[in-house]
Order: structure tokens, then sequence, then C-alpha cells
């Protein structure tokens, strides 16, 4: 062990006999900076690592409007209407929709085309509190105001109670080619 030892030593004095305190601090600095501006663009997974564990096991049922796995929730965030006397395009009754809306493609797994839906608030009666979902599939961040779903989107209505949301088809999309 000795060998490694001296190598040790003579590196490290070559070393010091080359480089200053201060420059080794500016290296180290360098490093630190440079590190600083790259880690934040490197991709990593920010969903739960156990999301996808069950998936093979059960059954999703696309056509079931209570549903959260049903194709027009892709962009949803809050009550689905359908659990809360209303429907899938309808809010229950005692509640008026949103002025304002945030929109959301999703694909029909039926017809396998892409549908512009719009997601509009039912406003006025305290939340439903039944089939809550969150699916921010092709979300976009909160300074976009009109693609984002973490809003009050009651705020331009009379009473800005959140209720429940329906998701209405208001296009198609056109095939690419």
């Amino acid at each position: 062990m000795k060998w490694l030892d001296s190598f040790f030593e003579k590196k490290t004095r070559q070393v010091a006999q080359s480089a200053s305190r201060r420059s080794a601090l500016v290296k180290v600095g360098k490093l630190f900076v440079g590190t600083a501006f790259i880690l934040p663009v490197l991709p990593f997974d920010r969903m739960n690592p156990n999301a996808h564990a069950a998936e093979g096991k059960k059954k999703v049922d696309v056509d079931d409007e209570t549903s959260c796995d049903y194709w027009r929730h892709c962009a949803l965030d809050g009550f689905l209407c359908s659990c809360c006397g209303g429907t899938v395009t309808t809010c229950p009754p005692g509640t008026e929709i949103s002025k304002v809306t945030w929109v959301g493609t999703c694909r029909n797994p039926h017809d396998g085309k892409d549908y512009l839906i719009s997601y509009n608030d039912c406003c006025g009666v305290a939340q439903c509190g039944r089939c809550f979902c969150n699916r921010n599939e092709r979300e976009r961040p909160g300074y976009r105001l009109g693609v984002h779903n973490d809003i009050n989107w009651c705020m331009a209505n009379t009473s800005n109670t959140y209720n429940c949301t329906v998701a209405a088809i208001v296009g198609v999309g056109e095939p690419r080619g």
C-alpha cells in the first residue's frame, strides 16, 4: 500500500505547485454554476412511481360517463356532473354553466379521432363531492390561463361557487397528412 500513498502524494504535490487555492475555488464554482443550469433541463418523471403498477390488472371502461377513464375526461380536473345530478354535457338543476372555460383535446378510442373538448364548470351550488377526477393529459402550465384546469372558472358568474364540471365536444380534429 506504500505505492498508493506515494502515488497520491506525488499527484497532490504536482497540483499544489501548478494551481492556487483561488483557481481551485473558481473551477469548483464553475462546476456548481454549470450544474445548476443543466440539471433542471434533464428529463425526469414527476408521476407517482406506483401509478402504473395496477394498469394491466383493471379493465378500463372508456364509455362510462361516471368514470374518470371516460375518454372525454382526459383534461378534466374536478367533480363529474354525471355523478352530481347532471350529465356529461348538462349541469345539475340549480346550477348555471360557467361563462369561461378551458379546453382539451381528447382521442376517442372508438373512431381514433381527436376531439376538442370544452370543460365548463357548473356554478351556484356547493361542491358536489362525488366522482372527483384529476386528469391532466396535455395540460399546460398555469401562466397560459385558457388551457389550465386548476382555476375556479366560476369567477365570471354571479355565484363563484363551484359544483362540478361538464365536458362538451366543440370540434373534431382534421387528420394530418
